[in-house]
């Protein structure tokens, strides 16, 4: 059976149902920064999610499903001789066509943020150190409807949810929560890798919108580091503000102990693939698919919170609970402190190309 590809008719130019959004067909030599970007290196990212294409099996999360075009596309690219960036070119230019997307007035134009890899100290068992669990997804996660809230798995929390791991405090599992994976280093030396394996299926809300939103935190001063600052100086114990703040985001998430080689590349993404950093993109499942490739060029902050070009190719091999609408995209920045430091600083609009596959492809 096959499979019509989502916003097709904005092919013509109209507009879209979801944001008042347009796709508007442009030339690639009308984007000079699509020219000098590492291409190769985009097409690498790219043949990764090919090789995934053919098993959805390795989906952590079910999203649109693969259309037909684009899906003979990945298979050229796994055959395809491009080891240079005069071949990487070539080839998305005689594979894809460029769509940029047209702010039509609407309340939801292009917005970026970043996402990480925390990497944390933790302990496989629970001492003065380290005190909070990260949960193994329960057996009966698909059988309850609505399954538990975040103070509600708190609550009851190691006497019915069984521990992976024990790390130091509740912001460190909780942004882990958020971000949707960890490698977490034990006493011995060794490292462990988390991955997503399920949530309970509440909707997400942001607690850095909260703080802001409520005057505790103005909007300049926001990031990563003044978050957790903020939930440990209010305090963690249940009853406490800092603890209760959590419980406000009422999704929660459950882990995998992953050893797998894939894993061992990077975090995989909900699409089952390893993610590149500055590479791998999460978007909305419920519009786009995995392995869209995906134009951006817009300001961010770089690794030294300096306001600079990011101009680059980047797929579509992640998701996320927030990360909803057509020009909604979240910027996988790597892994550690420095990545999480960049990611949380990255709150910006800017301009969003989509590549769609020839209609012969």
């Amino acid at each position: 059976m096959s499979t019509r590809w989502p916003l097709r008719q904005l092919r013509a130019g109209e507009a879209a149902t979801q944001g008042e959004l347009v796709l508007r067909q442009t030339e690639f030599g009308a984007v000079p920064a699509f020219a000098d970007d590492d291409l190769l290196a985009a097409f690498q990212t790219f043949v990764r999610s090919a090789r995934f294409m053919s098993a959805r099996s390795n989906e952590l999360r079910a999203a649109l499903p693969t259309p037909d075009d684009l899906r003979r596309v990945c298979e050229k690219a796994l055959v395809a001789d491009v080891t240079t960036q005069d071949s990487a070119r070539a080839f998305f230019e005689s594979q894809f066509d460029l769509y940029q997307f047209e702010d039509n007035g609407s309340q939801h134009p292009p917005f970026f943020t970043g996402y990480y890899e925390p990497v944390v100290q933790g302990s496989l068992t629970r001492n003065a150190d380290f005190t909070e669990p990260v949960f193994a997804r329960p057996q009966d996660l698909d059988s309850i409807t609505p399954y538990p809230s975040r103070a509600e798995i708190d609550a009851v929390g190691a006497a019915r949810f069984t521990p992976l791991v024990w790390l130091r405090d509740a912001i460190e599992v909780f942004m882990i929560q958020v971000q949707g994976s960890a490698a977490v280093d034990l006493p011995d030396g060794r490292r462990m890798r988390l991955t997503y394996a399920g949530r309970n299926g509440a909707p997400y809300t942001s607690i850095g919108r909260i703080l802001i939103e409520e005057g505790e935190i103005a909007p300049a001063d926001m990031s990563l580091a003044r978050l957790k600052q903020w939930v440990r100086d209010h305090g963690q114990q249940q009853g406490e503000r800092g603890r209760a703040l959590l419980h406000r985001n009422k999704s929660y998430v459950f882990f995998t102990l992953d050893g797998s080689a894939d894993r061992a590349i990077g975090p995989i993404g909900g699409g089952g693939v390893p993610l590149t950093p500055l590479r791998s993109i999460a978007m909305d499942r419920t519009i786009w698919p995995y392995g869209l490739p995906v134009f951006v060029d817009a300001q961010i902050p770089d690794a030294q919170g300096q306001t600079a070009p990011f101009t680059r190719l980047v797929i579509g091999q992640d998701t996320g609970s927030a990360i909803v609408g057509p020009a909604r995209l979240d910027l996988f920045m790597g892994s550690g402190d420095e990545a999480g430091t960049r990611a949380g600083h990255i709150r910006h609009g800017g301009g969003l190309y989509i590549l769609l596959p020839k209609s012969d492809s």
